[in-house]
């Protein structure tokens, strides 16, 4: 079996139903990306929606001067919400999806999204759950920029990190993360200090190394 329709099967077999494994692997087009590589862009006009086999991609929210929010990673097995709605209303993207480490993705052609709506139930059921995924996500956003410290939001960041690339060993700058918690670098130095003094971090050159998680 091709190696891109082994992985198919093996993220999407649980979801969907062999005949719409067969149409996808027909139609889609396999993409490989490197660690911080750009999937979607502001202002795209997005031709394709991304099937994820390998690797984590995190979603940003950006304004029009460019200030970002981080919104939500996506694992194997995922895809993106946003992209979804720009692709099936045919919007220009409002986020950017840039891929967290080696990332492999199946990308498929706009045009067959709605048909494979009304053909197949368990792609209308896997559309309807992503919304809600990445809509329950969203909800946790805004409830960590409306009731949580930055030191908690720092803390849930890190971990969320962690946990999708399945490392305690984060390769990260101070300036990367203040850009995704929309804050200054200055405090994001300044509380990864504290956490290390407290021990639940080993802070060295461009890598945060979770402590006792």
């Amino acid at each position: 079996m091709n190696l891109y329709k082994s992985k198919l099967h093996e993220h999407y077999a649980y979801v969907f139903e062999d005949a719409l494994l067969d149409a996808i692997y027909q139609v889609a087009i396999p993409k490989v990306l490197e660690a911080e590589e750009t999937v979607i862009n502001y202002g795209d006009t997005i031709q394709f929606m991304p099937l994820l086999l390998k690797g984590a991609i995190k979603v940003l929210r950006v304004d029009e001067q460019g200030n970002e929010v981080f919104l939500y990673h996506l694992e194997k097995g995922d895809t993106c919400a946003m992209s979804l709605t720009c692709c099936l209303e045919n919007k220009k993207s409002n986020i950017i999806a840039l891929a967290e480490e080696i990332t492999e993705l199946l990308l498929i052609p706009v045009k067959f999204l709605n048909d494979w709506i009304c053909i197949y139930p368990s792609w209308k059921s896997f559309i309807f759950n992503s919304y809600n995924a990445r809509l329950e996500e969203m909800l946790t956003v805004i409830d960590s920029l409306a009731f949580m410290n930055m030191d908690e939001r720092l803390l849930k960041y890190l971990n969320d990190k962690s946990m999708v690339l399945g490392t305690f060993e984060l390769v990260v700058t101070h300036q990367n993360i203040a850009q995704e918690l929309n804050t200054s670098r200055e405090v994001i130095s300044r509380l990864l200090k504290k956490m290390e003094a407290k021990k639940i971090i080993q802070l060295s050159r461009n890598k945060i190394t979770l402590l006792n998680m």
